[in-house]
């Protein structure tokens, strides 16, 4: 681990290699996992303002999800909100199409134009997940290994695309650019040191 601007990044961040492979995966981050997606307290608000804007794209399940439970639960498990659940365990905003691809309805409306809000962050972040320290003040930024995911890893790898490069804009959205440039030239400066 190491620190920038005070928050501690793990050595991952620096070694791997990701890039999603839809084509594999079908979006199964938006339809597997026991929690929703970690949200933010701002972007709770941001989701109970633009969610009828979504619901146009969303399925008859996810409609009637949100109508009864909201589009936010608190999970105790991960002691913190994220995006309610449907019953078959998608996330609420998931959109699937006609073979099955599973991708998110608030995104897809944020690309016509229709929201301004992008996703959420822990969506657009993954594979890092951030975690804080109350106590401690720090952020931690660690690579989360989920085996569906393994595609991604593979892809990447065949690419030579550093996750860090793959998550650049989310990066810079969560952190801003002086942070990504310093988290870049780590990097670098650890790929030298390891060849």
């Amino acid at each position: 681990m190491f620190l920038i601007n005070d928050i501690l990044v793990s050595d991952e961040l620096l070694e791997e290699k990701f890039c999603c492979d839809l084509g594999a995966c079908k979006g199964a981050c938006c339809v597997q996992g026991d929690f929703g997606a970690p949200l933010e307290p701002e972007e709770r608000d941001t989701l109970r303002e633009i969610y009828k804007d979504v619901l146009p794209v969303l399925d008859k399940v996810g409609r009637q999800t949100i109508q009864e439970l909201g589009v936010d639960t608190y999970f105790p498990g991960m002691n913190d909100h994220g995006t309610t659940l449907r019953p078959d365990g998608a996330c609420v905003f998931t959109v699937f199409d006609e073979n099955g691809m599973a991708s998110c309805g608030i995104e897809k409306q944020y690309e016509a134009g229709i929201v301004e809000f992008k996703k959420p962050l822990s969506c657009e972040l993954y594979p890092i997940r951030v975690m804080r320290n109350p106590e401690t003040g720090f952020t931690a930024l660690n690579f989360d290994r989920w085996k569906i995911c393994q595609p991604a890893t593979v892809k990447g790898n065949a690419l030579g695309l550093p996750v860090i490069h793959f998550l650049k804009n989310a990066l810079i959205r969560a952190y801003g650019e002086e942070f990504y440039d310093a988290l870049d030239a780590a990097r670098i400066h650890h790929e030298s040191t390891v060849e």
